[in-house]
């Protein structure tokens, strides 16, 4: 009996001292990963003075006086997109443009020009504003013709913004926005 109890004493006590021979160290957080499929564009023809190439996975929603919303279901953003004749106003439409942009300077980290762009064979001109930290919109942009034509874009989410977890999404779209102001064209 002596022998029994000596030997699960002794096995209890190596097993303790085996099991206790290494450092323990907290799991790092996982981190999602999402990954979107090849966007696919095609071109969209609306009754407004302008057409563009648009990402297949989008969904278009035509308001009136040439507005679209530019919707991604699956990523719960839109690109909302408003129209505006020049007449003689063209200095106004581009502070409105700034200060729209500007705007989220509070909760923004930065905010940088992500391009400025220029086709002169379709007398497109614009410049996209990209938009780092938890602020409302991650995306902010114009064209214009500079003479009878004025678009803005704006992207928004619809959640509160946490910039890390929007990131991913936010770059694909943004993608998507480059596109359609590469491809944009005044009828």
């Amino acid at each position: 009996m002596k022998n029994k109890i000596r030997f699960t004493y002794i096995s209890l006590t190596l097993l303790l001292l085996i099991s206790c021979g290494k450092d323990h160290v907290p799991k790092p957080k996982a981190v999602l990963r999402l990954e979107y499929p090849e966007a696919r564009y095609r071109p969209l023809e609306t009754n407004c003075p302008f057409r563009f190439e648009k990402n297949t996975r989008a969904v278009i929603e035509e308001k009136r006086n040439c507005r679209l919303n530019i919707k991604y279901p699956d990523m719960k953003a839109t690109v909302f997109l408003t129209y505006k004749p020049v007449d003689n106003n063209l200095r106004s439409l581009l502070i409105d443009a700034e200060k729209l942009t500007y705007d989220h300077v509070i909760k923004a980290d930065e905010i940088g020009v992500g391009g400025q762009f220029e086709n002169k064979q379709e007398h497109v001109y614009g410049r996209l504003y990209e938009v780092a930290g938890n602020a409302a919109s991650q995306a902010q942009f114009y064209v214009t013709d500079s003479t009878s034509h004025f678009l803005t874009g704006s992207l928004y989410f619809y959640t509160k913004p946490n910039y890390d977890s929007i990131l991913p999404a936010a770059d694909y779209i943004s993608k998507d926005i480059r596109r359609l102001m590469e491809s944009f064209q005044w009828k």
